[in-house]
């Protein structure tokens, strides 16, 4: 029995929920399927071009995945990075997302961004890649983290770098000299260190 081109569109989101048109193109599928069945009822239009399943069960890093897919130079920062590495008591109500300070801002979604610039040195520096969702995503590392806390405080907060420096110490996330590398890239080693000097 033969496949419909609809049905393998399908087949692929069960494994990849969150999905462009150049996804199924690279698959010899034309992207057009995706306004079809979303046309249909069976999937839902996160922004432009970025669509998912109606029945996909997110997992509590769906956000991150949308952004990731949305904005794909951009890496999760600041109170997002540190939400996804349970180093904070903070919630927050949008997705941090560094970008560089030549790119282009993301276009409207249904997920809402604080954007922060970074230069091109900055924005490379301790970014890790994690699998959310069948998606690749940029996450800055809980040092690199710290670090830009203290470099965007009058963003996050001082109180917010400090508590995010205590806990990535003692859960051990981070360690001091990954901090202090870190603290060098973004030109915070003064401003930062007595604080270090208190955490240990």
């Amino acid at each position: 029995m033969k496949i419909s081109l609809s049905q393998k569109v399908l087949s692929i989101m069960r494994k990849n929920p969150i999905i462009r048109p150049r996804d199924l193109e690279a698959r010899g599928i034309p992207g057009e399927y995706l306004l079809r069945l979303m046309r249909k009822g069976v999937l839902l239009r996160l922004s432009r071009g970025v669509y998912e399943l109606v029945d996909s069960n997110p997992t509590e890093h769906h956000s991150p995945a949308v952004a990731a897919k949305e904005t794909p130079h951009g890496v999760i920062c600041l109170l997002s990075a540190l939400q996804f590495h349970e180093i904070t008591t903070q919630n927050p109500t949008e997705i941090w997302l560094g970008i560089d300070v030549k790119a282009r801002l993301p276009l409207s979604s249904s997920v809402p961004y604080r954007v922060v610039r970074y230069s091109e040195k900055t924005l490379k520096s301790g970014m890790q890649t994690h699998k959310i969702e069948g998606i690749s995503v940029k996450v800055f590392s809980p040092a690199k983290t710290v670090a830009d806390c203290f470099k965007y405080r009058n963003k996050v907060g001082l109180d917010v770098a400090i508590e995010a420096l205590q806990d990535s110490l003692e859960q051990r996330k981070a360690t001091v000299d990954d901090i202090v590398r870190y603290a060098r890239i973004c030109r915070v080693s003064r401003v930062i260190q007595p604080y270090l000097e208190a955490s240990v």
